[in-house]
């Protein structure tokens, strides 16, 4: 999970609506001020996961990863049991919420709105990118862990190997929450992905869930979208080395020739 980068958007909030208080104390200067300050920590606190509701958007195979990439499939159910974590009534673990894609236009009125702020703060984005359909996992301020195996507290690292010396920007740490293997439920592979890195990823993949259901991203000939067909058996990979590949619910293994239960 990655932080929340920069500050809310200036028009997410009405900051304007400052409460009247006697002798003007604290100023309404004061006040609109640490309201703006209090989301801008809010937000800079947040370690964010960005999930979606599909695998087979265009635009998304495209811009992330040049259909090179992959896509993993979680099952929430499942991994829900490791990310929920209460502690005196506390939600330590993830927050599950969906995005909701708007024009901000109604502004909540950050002194005197009933809305749940941090919600709205974490869940708006901007109608141009609804087609991404995503959910986002949140942990707010989550207490850090190097070796604690404690569910109360969460691994967290750079994604990289710093140098010496070197002065770490915080938004660049990462926080692991912990999920079993049977939470990786299916794993997408990109149409252009080459054929070294579909080895490895499909062995690794499988060292996590041998029963991960494996599918090839394919273009789709009747129609400008894309499909998933069950992985098939000239992907070069031992049959032992990925012990079972689960068929799709469009393709049969006879159709397809990849290897059957």
């Amino acid at each position: 999970m990655s932080k929340f980068f920069g500050a809310p958007h200036p028009a997410l909030f009405d900051f304007s609506n400052v409460p009247t208080n006697e002798n003007c104390w604290p100023p309404a200067d004061f006040l609109k001020e640490q309201g703006e300050t209090d989301m801008t920590n809010l937000r800079n606190k947040t370690w964010v996961c960005s999930l979606s509701k599909i695998h087979d958007s265009v635009p998304m195979w495209a811009y992330y990863g040049n259909h090179k990439g992959v896509c993993i499939g979680l099952n929430m159910e499942k991994a829900r049991k490791y990310l929920s974590r209460f502690l005196c009534g506390i939600n330590l673990g993830a927050r599950e919420i969906e995005v909701q894609y708007r024009d901000v236009i109604d502004k909540p009125d950050y002194f005197h709105d009933v809305r749940d702020l941090s919600h709205y703060l974490h869940s708006t984005k901007a109608k141009d990118w609804a087609h991404e359909q995503e959910v986002r996992l949140l942990l707010i301020d989550p207490i850090p862990a190097n070796n604690d195996n404690s569910p109360f507290f969460v691994p967290m690292g750079l994604p990289y190997k710093s140098k010496r010396k070197e002065d770490v920007d915080w938004k660049e740490v990462r926080a692991y929450p912990r999920l079993g293997g049977e939470c990786f439920e299916s794993l997408y592979l990109g149409i252009k992905i080459g054929k070294e890195e579909k080895e490895k990823v499909i062995k690794e993949a499988l060292k996590c869930n041998p029963n991960i259901k494996i599918y090839q991203m394919t273009v789709d000939p009747e129609a400008f979208r894309l499909k998933s067909w069950g992985a098939p058996k000239n992907l070069d990979i031992k049959r032992k080395d990925y012990a079972r590949v689960k068929e799709s619910r469009e393709y049969t293994s006879e159709n397809q020739g990849y290897p059957s239960d």
